[in-house]
């Protein structure tokens, strides 16, 4: 039986679930893969559940110099030290599997030439979906695709929020504070709320389906803090939903790439994603359309997906068919202007209950390029109303254009919401 041996660098939430599985589950793996899978040293500041003393090291060198090593798993978190960790693991020969999302997207295209160089695995399928299997099937499954679109709920934290604020009819407020209190945001839930995370999740599927590292400080961003329990109602009344989506799609010659909130209607597959599961839909120019739903996040999941990589390499060690998965980098495709990008809108606006307001913001809407597709009048007082306006498909710098108009009338009080509709 082939002995592989592990090491771990982090022993938080995930480096713990990482090292249980191992353990837990050693003689399953043994018996169904033939592989005899053992953590032989752990590296950490910090350790979350008992560990021999004997497995405890202090330095990466413990673990460079380690010939026995031949794996090692990164869930650290953050950029360094993990980059520099990972970097000297790859160059001494050592494979690497990895949760860390910020790691990937930042440095992905390199650490995987490096692997290549020296015929090891880099493999990352846990930084995106969690225990979801979806970087693993783009590289093998769909290999023979042209993955003309890719969009996905890829922060559970967010999706717990919005379906709660959605058949609860509750606020942003009271559903953060709800989410903090059952573990599944953050005290500081700003990568999650402003969609940090998923904008991480959407550049590692930029790279893989674009053909090129994309980075994703080039990918607009945008999260759910302004989004109310009223844009709700009327998204309910829309027969549509609200959810965090992160995009990607082939336009041309070009990539289009974004995180927002997004009108959802009924018909789509990711309208029944809710609480914490995450789903990413794929459109290949083969395969035609499928969809991948599952935990996207947690403890065990997250150990899950990381060990069906510590696997893999097991796997590619036994029988001798290393750096199979390599960087696929071969063509320029530029992430798209994002003001040239067309999109619906949905707004909500507060104006003052007089004649003639409707004909001049349409007037301004004209005069900017952007159809109205719909209007709606509710909650009219005696000086002011509410106006809900959705647009026909109109390029980003139009609507732009037309808010800079609509904020320059007396008449407009003030804009509430502005969402685009998927």
């Amino acid at each position: 039986m082939r002995q592989v041996k592990a090491a771990i660098m982090g022993m938080g939430t995930i480096g713990s679930g990482v090292y249980r599985v191992i353990e837990n589950e050693g003689d399953y793996i043994a018996h169904k893969e033939g592989i005899e899978l053992s953590v032989k040293k752990v590296l950490s500041l910090e350790y979350s559940i008992p560990i021999p003393e004997e497995k405890k090291v202090s330095s990466i060198d413990d673990i460079l110099n380690d010939d026995e090593i031949e794996v090692v798993v990164e869930v650290m978190g953050g950029i360094e030290p993990a980059y520099t960790f990972v970097k000297r693991c790859l160059q001494a020969g050592k494979s690497v599997a990895t949760s860390n999302k910020a790691l990937v997207a930042k440095h992905g295209a390199e650490l995987l030439s490096i692997a290549r160089d020296n015929n090891i695995n880099f493999l990352f399928e846990a930084s995106v979906g969690g225990g979801i299997p979806i970087i693993r099937p783009l590289n093998s499954s769909m290999t023979a695709d042209e993955i003309e679109e890719i969009t996905g709920i890829l922060n559970g934290t967010t999706n717990y929020m919005l379906s709660k604020m959605f058949y609860e009819g509750a606020d942003y407020d009271e559903v953060l504070k709800e989410a903090q209190a059952n573990g599944y945001a953050e005290r500081n839930p700003e990568a999650d709320v402003e969609g940090y995370d998923a904008c991480r999740k959407i550049a590692i599927l930029s790279s893989l389906i674009s053909g090129q590292q994309v980075d994703f400080e080039d990918i607009y961003t945008e999260g759910i803090t302004n989004i109310t329990k009223e844009d709700m109602m009327y998204a309910k009344a829309l027969g549509m939903t609200i959810k965090l989506l992160a995009s990607s799609k082939r336009d041309g010659d070009n990539l289009h790439a974004i995180v927002a909130p997004y009108m959802l209607h009924k018909e789509h597959p990711l309208y029944n994603v809710n609480d914490v599961f995450n789903a990413i839909f794929v459109h290949g120019n083969v395969l035609g359309d499928a969809m991948f739903y599952g935990s996207g996040a947690g403890k065990l999941p997250t150990a899950s997906a990381v060990v069906g990589d510590i696997i893999d390499v097991a796997r590619d060690l036994q029988y001798g068919c290393m750096g199979r998965i390599s960087c696929t980098c071969y063509r320029e495709l530029p992430v798209k202007d994002f003001s040239e990008v067309r999109n619906k809108f949905f707004l909500r606006m507060q104006v003052k209950n007089q004649p003639g307001v409707l004909a001049r913001i349409a007037q301004v809407f004209g005069d900017h390029k952007v159809s109205i597709a719909r209007v709606v009048q509710k909650h009219v007082k005696e000086n002011q109303a509410e106006l809900v306006i959705v647009t026909e498909k109109v390029k980003e710098y139009h609507l732009q254009d037309a808010l800079t108009g609509l904020k320059e009338m007396e008449s407009i009080l003030e804009i509430s919401s502005i969402i685009r509709e998927y």
